[in-house]
Parts: structure tokens; C-alpha cells; sequence
């Protein structure tokens, strides 16, 4: 979990988010604990969207302070939690700015008002272990992923998305929705990101090869740790493939 002080909630680039400033790679290793999806493509995307302001050397490099990685870790719970789109964001920010009192909206906050100079604004929500959202409707989706219903049937047309058999899409699905609106942007198209999916298909049943003789065993603690090293392999699956596609490409992190 990212630490910051609760005196106020400074905006990225000002003397209140003073400290050491720190490379874009470093950001991602800082902020990878409490959010294991998140991207540099996805920084540099809220950088452009004009959500943080990192500073930039004489050479071009991105440096951020800490006040931008906290800022980040903001607006990154604020999209995990909420569902919230980047718009409504950025107002909830720009009012934090100014030292206002804000109002989440969402499933899991039940609009409650938050005091911008307490935890719950720095942090989420306090006094109460996080709510887990297991299942989001259809235009919940839509929001928080930025689109409209033509593009979601579209997706849902190439299987990259659907709903599960009882109705609704499962929390993960809005990630996978949101990465989708992103490479969009960039003028990938449903079409060409049904390799993506069926790599991910493949890995998966990879995975669940690996760990099938655990799952199906009598006892309870070795089908828990079936569980355990599912995730851990779909993390190390996930980091993996991130490596050789920068490593294809030849990225340099900076």
C-alpha cells in the first residue's frame, strides 16, 4: 500500500510533493504491489490524458515525484474500486486540489463524503477491509471502461469479452474492457486482438494443467494452495509475457 501524508492533498509537481524524483520503471516496481496489472503503457496514457505531471529532464526522461506517485496510486484505486471513468476522475481530483470535500459514487462506496485531508481520500476507504465487487451490469461496464453498447457488442462479437452464464460480467472483465479501450486509441481493433486472446486461452489451460491434480486432492489445504499457486503462476504468466513483448520490441524503460 503507497504512503503519503494526510496534511493535504498536493498535486503532482508541487512543493508539497517534494522528494526524490524517480523513473518511470521505478514508478511501475512502486505501485506493482498494490496494483500487479498496472503498465507503463498506462502511466504514460494517464500522463497524456493530463492526469499527473511528471517533470521531464533536459533530455526528455520522465522523472516523478512523490507526490505524482501517490497521485497515480489515487487514481488508480479510484478506477479499481469505483468504476469510475477517467473524467469523473479527474474532477474528483481537481476538487481534492482545492481542498474540497468529494463524493464517490459507486458500488462500493455508497456515495459517502470524503474529507480530502483524511485517509479515505489518500487511500480508499477506511475502518473496514475493502468490499470485493464480484459481479458488474452492463452499463456499469460502459462507464467504467468509456464506450459505448456498439462497441461492447462488438467486443462481446469477437470473444473477447461475455457475460457469465447467470448475467453480468465479472470484476476482471472491466479491467480486460478498459486495456481493450486503450490499444483502441492507438488504432487496435477487436479483430486484431483475438490473438491476444487466444495466447491468454492457452496459458490459462496451461495453468490449470498444472495445478488440476492439487485442485481435485481430499485435502482442504492442498486445494487452498492449489488456489495460491494458480494466481502466483497467472502473475508470473502475465509478467512473463510483459518481458518478452518489451524485450520483441526492443523498450527501453525510462
Amino acid at each position: 500500500m503507497l504512503r503519503t501524508p494526510t496534511g493535504g492533498a498536493p498535486k503532482s509537481g508541487t512543493a508539497g510533493s517534494a522528494g526524490r524524483l524517480v523513473s518511470i520503471g521505478t514508478v511501475l516496481t512502486m505501485l506493482r504491489d498494490e496494483f500487479p496489472d498496472v503498465t507503463i503503457s498506462k502511466i504514460r496514457f494517464l500522463e497524456a490524458e493530463g492526469l499527473v505531471e511528471p517533470e521531464r529532464t533536459p533530455s526528455g526522461y520522465r522523472k516523478f515525484s512523490t507526490g505524482d506517485v501517490e497521485r497515480l496510486g489515487r487514481i488508480l484505486r479510484l478506477q479499481r474500486d469505483h468504476y469510475l471513468p477517467l473524467k469523473v476522475i479527474r474532477e474528483q481530483l481537481d476538487a481534492l486540489d482545492r481542498g474540497e470535500q468529494i463524493r464517490i459514487p459507486g458500488p462500493t462506496s455508497h456515495g459517502e463524503t470524503v474529507d480530502p485531508a483524511g485517509p479515505a481520500a489518500l487511500y480508499g476507504e477506511v475502518g473496514r477491509e475493502r468490499p470485493t465487487v464480484a459481479r458488474v451490469g452492463r452499463a456499469e461496464l460502459i462507464a467504467a471502461a468509456e464506450v459505448d453498447e456498439v462497441q461492447l457488442v462488438e467486443w462481446e462479437s469477437y470473444g473477447l469479452i461475455s457475460e457469465v452464464p447467470d448475467g453480468g460480467f465479472d470484476a476482471e472483465t472491466v479491467t480486460v474492457a478498459r486495456l481493450i479501450a486503450d490499444l483502441g486509441r492507438f488504432g487496435l481493433e477487436p479483430r486484431h486482438l483475438r490473438a491476444m486472446k487466444a495466447a491468454a486461452d492457452r496459458e490459462a489451460g496451461l495453468v490449470e494443467q498444472l495445478v488440476a491434480p492439487l485442485r481435485r486432492h481430499r485435502n482442504p489445504q492442498t486445494r487452498a494452495h492449489a488456489e495460491a499457486t494458480m494466481k502466483e503462476l497467472a502473475g508470473l504468466s502475465v509478467r512473463l509475457h510483459e518481458a518478452l513483448v518489451q524485450t520483441a520490441l526492443g523498450v527501453r524503460l525510462h
